[in-house]
């Protein structure tokens, strides 16, 4: 894999100085510490026991043979939790260990702390849970049409939203409609489900070690449920490897803190991979409809949608996944006029919520199906047709909402489409089998694989809607030319660490940068998804900074009768800009120390009302894909050659950090597209490990051609927009596009409507 035609930083560069990532040196040495790393003196491993059914009533359970094992510390229940017996992201639903019936496989039933993990499974073992097993509710659709039985009081229906605009009744010269499929989506993350929780001696509290992307909102649902209020339950964030949306949601959190505070001693809980994949929300699989009304010349005169999203077990972020879906039903085009109804139901599959893209995965696999669907039946080219509805500045949403984020859309579509292609035949110059469909495999035939191309447009919301109060916290003190930070944005990979910094240095003029100990100490800064850590507690480091310079500025100007309206950072340098003052921020601060505090928050967003009208999003960013692939027509085989791409960025503050997060989401646009499926049969995960789980490999990766889109967002403090979920998301259709194409120029034309295509979908089996 390459990636070209994307500006690189220099140490002057886009934002203050842009040095290495502060915990690269140390992941690339293997000396990071995971949250699976974290130990301590005395400590204990913890472990849970899980349902083996879909849907079952628990009628005993019977740890007695678990406590006559050595080495076992304490088993605990339902019975054992102090507080609130249920937790959840928005609607608290999902119990801390299963009470009289358990809804997926997997679901907590009890926890054991023992003196080595091996003596821990030997006590999940010996407990004896008797199930009375009952059906599973398996298919959505008998939720809708009322046949299912209900299997949680608050009902199988986990929000049900309309959305209706303009004239419900106008039709165009040309329809076309399609049903389209997605899978289950495994964030599939490397570094798995870890925590230790630290007792406190002799008061009560304690203190938990976690890779998460919330400290705030799990130390909120983890003291409700330890029965404790929040000041005594303090969350450190530990090393994360990875999350999309995954760790928004509890795991293991409470459960670690029930043992450590039951014992009095550190306990320590790791998931393996098989339990991970029970352990943690997926991307909802979804069923979606929609129908197309246009000109004669390809002009969007309604869309028609029914969504119907699978959101399993527990409500988890399933209404708000919903709401996106269904608020980015036109995609990045101009609609007039639309009538959309979505559904997202309970079932006695595994809990979904959130992952990267957030719902707007699904609306734009649908949407970007139906845009090829109209340029073949008006005999317009397919970008083409997405250029004349392309969206602008100005245009007025189907929420009614207006558009006042900078949409360059149709800049996204003219520079993807002007990339270079690549220059490789099929199977590359040399006839290198691994450039073939199949690679090491050798089954390709050169003579029966044919290239394919394909576009894919997308617009993705950016932070969080429908009136929630978003904000982030940052601190920051200034001494001795020393700017040490203190916020409690999640690390999870993404480089907030470095654009910190990097802000830091930029406003305040100094060199060296001090991060704290991220952890509850300080206010929130919200969850590390919805794109918008940049944006957010971006925006908070940039406010504190703000105010210490400006600070340090007046009291300067008090000891040398400046006016402080004068002063500027030059530099690392303070300056009268109307005389010759200057000196360093270094001896500025050199017997002095400001300390501040600062909030930020977004512009605030409204619900929707039972139409489906309102400003519920906040701000928006806005990409375009064009996949490459070659198909070996007669075995279905995938290998995707080159993906294109323009995103609008803002500003890019770090151009290195945007292309690591093009590159991602790109990987995982890819394996949603030819790969990645959770398959459960009968409730049952049949694939909870990285050998039958597919993801892809730099083998499978294609070469990565990107431009940035720099047209500074005026709404952001920073005029930079959030970068991490629009790449995972068109670049789905786009692949799934060159793949039909290629079939086309077969002379084997057949609409692929699901996701991820198979071979047999290819060959048409």
């Amino acid at each position: 894999m390459s990636t070209t035609g994307v500006e690189q930083p220099t140490r002057d560069g886009v934002l203050g100085t842009s040095p290495p990532r502060p915990d690269g040196i140390a992941k690339v040495q293997g000396s990071f510490e995971f949250s699976s790393d974290l130990g301590d003196d005395d400590v204990l491993w913890g472990a849970t026991l899980r349902s083996p059914h879909p849907h079952a009533r628990i009628v005993r359970i019977d740890p007695s043979a678990a406590w006559q094992i050595a080495g076992v510390e304490t088993v605990i229940t339902a019975d054992d939790v102090p507080g609130e017996m249920h937790y959840g992201l928005i609607d608290q639903d999902q119990p801390v260990f299963a009470v009289d019936v358990v809804r997926y496989v997997g679901e907590p039933v009890a926890a054991v702390a023992a003196d080595h993990p091996e003596t821990c499974r030997r006590a999940l073992e010996a407990i004896v849970v008797e199930y009375e097993v009952l059906d599973p509710l398996l298919d959505p659709e008998t939720v809708l049409d009322g046949s299912a039985p209900e299997i949680h009081p608050a009902g199988n229906i986990l929000r049900r939203q309309r959305v209706v605009h303009g004239d419900v009744e106008a039709t165009g010269d040309v329809v076309v409609e399609g049903t389209y499929e997605l899978g289950m989506q495994d964030q599939a993350f490397l570094g798995l489900e870890a925590a230790l929780a630290i007792p406190d001696s002799g008061g009560g509290g304690v203190e938990l070690h976690i890779a998460t992307q919330w400290l705030h909102e799990d130390r909120g649902q983890i003291a409700a449920c330890l029965g404790l209020p929040d000041e005594q339950v303090r969350l450190v964030l530990g090393g994360v490897g990875g999350a999309f949306g995954a760790r928004e949601d509890i795991s293991l959190q409470v459960h670690t803190c029930l043992l450590a505070l039951r014992l009095d001693r550190p306990v320590r809980m790791h998931y393996t991979r098989a339990e991970s994949f029970l352990g943690h929300v997926h991307r909802h699989p979804a069923t979606i409809w929609m129908r197309h009304h246009a000109t004669s010349d390809g002009e969007i005169v309604k869309i028609e949608a029914r969504y119907v999203f699978d959101g399993g077990a527990y409500a988890s972020t399933s209404s708000a996944v919903l709401l996106n879906a269904i608020s980015h039903t036109q995609g990045p085009y101009r609609c007039p006029n639309a009538i959309v109804e979505g559904f997202a139901v309970r079932t006695n599959h595994l809990p979904c919520g959130a992952m990267r893209g957030f719902g707007v995965v699904q609306a734009c696999y649908a949407h970007e199906s139906q845009m090829d669907r109209l340029a073949e039946a008006t005999g317009i080219d397919p970008v083409d047709v997405r250029l004349r509805n392309a969206m602008r500045t100005g245009d007025t949403l189907i929420t009614g909402q207006i558009m006042d984020s900078v949409a360059p859309v149709e800049q996204c579509i003219r520079e993807t489409v002007a990339l270079p292609f690549p220059d490789e035949p099929v199977g590359g110059h040399d006839g290198d089998v691994m450039r073939l469909p199949g690679g090491a495999g050798r089954t390709a035939d050169a003579e029966h694989v044919v290239r394919g191309i394909g576009y894919g447009v997308a617009m993705k919301n950016l932070m969080y809607s429908e009136g929630f109060d978003d904000y982030s916290t940052a601190r920051c003190r200034l001494a001795g030319g020393v700017a040490t930070l203190k916020f409690a944005t999640a690390e999870v990979g993404q480089g907030f660490v470095t654009l910190a910094a990097q802000i830091a240095r930029t406003i305040l003029g100094v060199d060296e940068v001090e991060l704290d100990r991220i952890d509850t100490t300080v206010g929130s800064a919200g969850s590390t998804s919805a794109s918008r850590q940049t944006w957010m507690s971006g925006g908070a480091v940039a406010a504190v900074c703000e105010a210490v310079r400006d600070t340090l500025f007046v009291d300067l100007a008090a000891v040398n009768g400046l006016d402080a309206g004068n002063l500027a950072i030059e530099g690392t340098d303070i300056i009268d800009t109307t005389g010759p003052f200057r000196i360093s921020v270094a001896d500025a601060t050199a017997r002095a120390e400001i300390d501040q505090t600062a909030v930020y928050r977004h512009r605030p967003t409204v619900e929707l009302d039972e139409n489906g009208q309102g400003d519920c999003h906040t701000a928006f960013a806005f990409v375009a894909h064009r996949a490459v692939v070659d198909v070996d027509v007669e075995l279905g085989l995938v290998k995707v050659i080159q993906v294109a791409t323009a995103q609008d960025v803002g500003r890019a503050l770090n151009p290195l950090s945007v292309t690591g997060q093009i590159e991602g989401g790109i990987a995982q646009g890819l394996g949603l597209a030819v790969m990645e499926e959770i398959v459960q049969v009968d409730g049952t995960i049949r694939n909870a490990s990285f050998t039958d789980y597919l993801l892809p490999t730099m083998l499978d990766m294609p070469d990565v051609v990107a431009t940035l889109i720099e047209q500074p967002e005026p709404l952001a403090p920073l005029g930079a927009k959030g970068v991490g979920e629009p790449p995972s998301i068109s670049a789905t259709p786009a692949i799934a596009a060159a793949i039909r194409d290629a079939l086309r120029q077969a002379g084997r034309p057949h609409q692929i409507d699901r996701v991820p295509i198979r071979p047999t979908d290819i060959v048409g089996v």
